[in-house]
């Protein structure tokens, strides 16, 4: 666990139209494209914490609350909520700016993402914050 606290704003990571090719079978946006943009996201907030290679390891949760229409923006915010030497825990959550001008969260995420090094092996991006004893 970090000594840093999680960030009290949500940083804005992405803003996305929604269009038709987007959508599956039911006429609404394909949940694949929402974790699409959730894992662009998630890289967008990582590399906050270094201009390096960052991959997903893990979504540790995604909860879909609402669908989301053709024609909607959609925004996804982000927060690092722990950061490790070689990983970074990022919160998203997105909301979606309705038809009628309402805006409704519809989607909730967790995701870790790993600083790698050109051979995809992880690397510490910083430092210990407790160095373990020889």
């Amino acid at each position: 666990m970090s000594d840093f606290p999680p960030v009290a704003e949500p940083n804005l990571a992405l803003r996305v139209l929604m269009m038709p090719r987007d959508t599956n079978h039911q006429g609404t946006i394909f949940g694949g494209i929402i974790l699409a943009y959730i894992d662009q996201a998630g890289y967008i907030e990582a590399r906050r914490h270094g201009l390096h290679r960052w991959v997903t390891a893990s979504v540790d949760r995604v909860d879909f609350k609402a669908p989301v229409a053709v024609g909607e923006v959609v925004e996804f915010k982000t927060r690092t909520i722990r950061l490790g030497r070689t990983s970074v825990t990022v919160q998203v959550v997105v909301d979606a700016e309705r038809l009628d001008g309402n805006w409704a969260r519809v989607t909730e995420a967790q995701i870790t993402m790993v600083s790698v090094d050109s051979q995809g092996k992880a690397f510490p991006f910083r430092e210990p914050l407790h160095p373990t004893r020889a």
